[in-house]
């Protein structure tokens, strides 16, 4: 019998399942299998692949993310955060290579699954989320233009400047047939949902489309022109084949491709369940999610996730059980098994209006507006990832983003720890409310307090011995007071056997004060707490004191 945290949701939700909702699940299934055509199709043909690839992705990925998942309402395939790095990918190794990448994020999908770290996602800076996002939505509508615009070009270059010089060269040859049917096409897109939202205004885009293109003879390309007709059903399963050096350098994209399919997918999960009342399992999504990545590859597919567009049409058409999700499924393998000659008329420029759209939505253009005027060290995160994002590499644009995430909060936790000596008179809170001379403790000569505030790591821990290399006269006694210090490191333990170690040379004696559970405990667990002079874990300068009388380290 499996864990609560890896049950998958069918199985929970067929314990309490009727007729009634079957009904919702099966329209909610046919309404976002009709949405997802358009969106499988432009995907598979924005990542360098064929529409087929993309539909397939769609179908095996979506079955499995729907039969295995932890939400009740996850929607998964193919979505535009793929695009970019499937493209990369593609264009770098081949197509073989793709199907090894898309495997071996798979598995290290079903690893964090069963590890329990779907929390780790959150730790992932928003910043960094909103730069490749929206780096992303760029590429995306880059890529496009050509489609758009009918231009009669040869292949497209990958590099974002390149592109867009070849696309102002190529201008001249765009053919206004094309970009009237475009324009057309993203009206539909843009003003249907505003007049009704029965209709997914991108599968009336595509049948607006095609219909004018039939209807008009007008000569635009058209899947069936570039790609031939689509194939009938799904292809026999294959298996890669990929050298080892290869197998290695994809390790990076792999990693980033299954960061991507988590975040996307948790975060999709997350949306749903405040549209729904519900909570998903986090680890069982992740586990669904890598074995949909494992298999769908074998049979042509591209990366999936799940997709937070498909999953909200979902709720809203009724679907409330992973049923809805597996019918999806069903329709979009009739549409391979069926409707093959009716997709293969569709314009491309078509497609490319349906991506623009995508793009726009996903640029958050108004969050990254936002997140501006935020700290400066995050703005530098900000536009640093989606720099990088659109003028190099995703998986580049993700290290870097997180690393220099990192540095800086770990500058701005220093910059929260101080060091510095305390009054000479000091006295505990409460007895000081008692009166102005009970229970307040003078300071012997000799003695000198130094008070540490903020977690003492390897980014602050420096600031201890810069205290005492600025004393020019070293007191006899040294209280280090700890009770401001909620937790401390391997390097800020150093900094404190070093701080004991400098100040035994210069004949001054150290009284560790009011440390705290997780100091003491580090302290306790390597040994070290026996090299210091004294302790205590009491804050109060007046126990301190009887403390320092005790050891005899004034008289020493």
């Amino acid at each position: 019998m499996l864990p609560q945290y890896l049950t998958p949701k069918l199985f929970t939700t067929l314990r309490a399942y009727d007729r009634t909702q079957l009904y919702h699940d099966l329209v909610a299934g046919l309404i976002v299998g009709v949405v997802a055509i358009p969106l499988a199709l432009a995907f598979g043909i924005a990542s360098g692949v064929t529409p087929a690839e993309g539909l397939y992705a769609a179908v095996v990925g979506g079955f499995i993310i729907s039969l295995l998942g932890g939400s009740r309402v996850q929607i998964g395939g193919p979505t535009g955060a793929f695009v970019v790095i499937i493209y990369g990918i593609v264009h770098q190794y081949g197509r073989e290579a793709l199907t090894v990448c898309t495997i071996m994020a798979g598995v290290i999908l079903i690893v964090m699954g069963l590890f329990r770290m779907g929390n780790l996602i959150k730790w992932i800076p928003y910043p960094v989320t909103t730069g490749f996002t929206s780096g992303i939505a760029v590429i995306i509508f880059s890529s496009q233009i050509k489609d758009l615009l009918g231009l009669r070009m040869g292949a497209v270059p990958p590099e974002f400047v390149s592109k867009w010089d070849a696309y102002l060269h190529a201008l001249p040859t765009a053919d206004w047939h094309t970009f009237g049917l475009s324009a057309a096409t993203l009206a539909v897109l843009v003003y249907l949902p505003h007049l009704t939202k029965r209709i997914p205004s991108p599968f009336a885009a595509l049948v607006f489309a095609t219909g004018a293109a039939a209807v008009f003879g007008l000569p635009v390309e058209t899947i069936g022109s570039r790609f031939g007709e689509l194939p009938r059903g799904l292809p026999m399963p294959h298996l890669p084949s990929v050298d080892f050096k290869t197998a290695t350098e994809l390790v990076r994209p792999a990693t980033v491709v299954a960061l991507l399919a988590a975040i996307e997918s948790l975060l999709s999960a997350v949306v749903a369940d405040g549209m729904i009342g519900s909570r998903h399992r986090s680890s069982v999504e992740l586990v669904a999610q890598g074995a949909a990545n494992v298999i769908s590859p074998l049979f042509g597919g591209i990366p999936v996730t799940g997709a937070i567009a498909r999953t909200a049409t979902n709720i809203k058409s009724g679907g409330r059980t992973p049923v809805a999700g597996i019918v999806h499924a069903a329709v979009l393998v009739c549409v391979l098994l069926f409707a093959g000659p009716l997709v293969a008329r569709i314009p491309l420029c078509a497609l490319a209006a349906v991506l623009v759209i995508v793009a726009y939505h996903m640029s958050e253009w108004r969050t990254f507006a936002f997140l501006l005027k935020s700290p400066r060290s995050d703005v530098a995160v900000l536009l640093a990832t989606f720099g990088l994002t659109v003028l190099v590499d995703l998986t580049v644009a993700v290290e870097v983003g997180m690393i220099l995430s990192a540095f800086l909060f770990m500058r701005r936790m220093a910059e929260m720890t101080t060091v510095g000596a305390a009054v000479r008179e000091l006295g505990d809170d409460e007895s000081a409310k008692e009166g102005p001379e009970k229970g307040r403790a003078v300071l012997p000569k000799g003695v000198e307090v130094y008070d540490v505030s903020g977690p003492l790591f390897f980014g602050a821990a420096d600031k201890l011995g810069e205290t005492l290399s600025q004393i020019s006269d070293p007191p006899k006694v040294f209280i280090l007071r700890l009770g401001a210090v909620p937790v401390m490191d391997a390097t800020g333990l150093h900094a404190l056997r070093d701080f004991q170690a400098r100040c035994r040379r210069l004949k001054t004696s150290l009284l560790l004060c009011g440390l705290r559970k997780q100091p003491l405990r580090v302290l306790q667990s390597t040994g070290a707490l026996a090299e210091f002079d004294a302790w205590t874990e009491d804050d109060d300068l007046a126990a301190a004191l009887k403390t320092l009388e005790k050891s005899a380290l004034l008289t020493k």
